[in-house]
């Protein structure tokens, strides 16, 4: 027998989660400094991408108003306007970094709509190969990451870094 080794998951099955003092893992204050700790590649004025700490794939990226708010309705033009800059710049970033063949790309909006954080509205990209899904996750409710999170940071962060006016 195989064994998959994924031990930074057990966090996530346990129901343990590292929040920041406010209780939301988007709610970051601007003068933070842990962007490596908290995985986030790139800021903006109003919005930020992140990487999702529990993939669906490689790159699963996030991208977050700043502000604190579930309803895209509430988003300002400037914020509207900076959260899809940062679409297409994360977009842009996988593309090169690892070729993949085509995103999910949308949000969930509340929790029954399957927000893992219904408070804080963020749109997913998701990079797809083909086949890249199999029996893990429905037989294993497993899925497979072939990259450790912190070598897909360092990987991507120097593609954002190499973006930056």
């Amino acid at each position: 027998m195989k064994q998959l080794w994924a031990p930074w998951r057990m966090t996530y099955i346990r129901g343990e989660t590292e929040t920041p003092a406010t209780g939301c893992i988007f709610c970051l204050p601007p003068e933070c400094d842990e962007d490596r700790r908290n995985l986030i590649l790139q800021r903006g004025n109003g919005a930020f991408v992140i990487m999702n700490k529990y993939p669906y794939t490689n790159g699963h990226l996030m991208v977050a108003p700043a502000r604190h708010t579930c309803d895209p309705g509430q988003l300002t033009p400037p914020e509207v306007l900076e959260m899809n800059r940062l679409l297409v710049l994360a977009r842009e970033v996988l593309q090169e970094i690892s070729a993949p063949q085509g995103f999910n790309i949308g949000m969930n909006l509340g929790q029954i709509a399957g927000a893992g954080i219904a408070d804080h509205m963020h749109m997913h990209i998701v990079p797809r190969w083909s086949g890249d899904t199999n029996f893990m996750p429905v037989f294993a409710d497993v899925r497979i990451i072939p990259q450790h999170i912190e070598e897909t940071y360092e990987r991507l962060r120097q593609a954002f870094d190499r973006r930056r006016p």
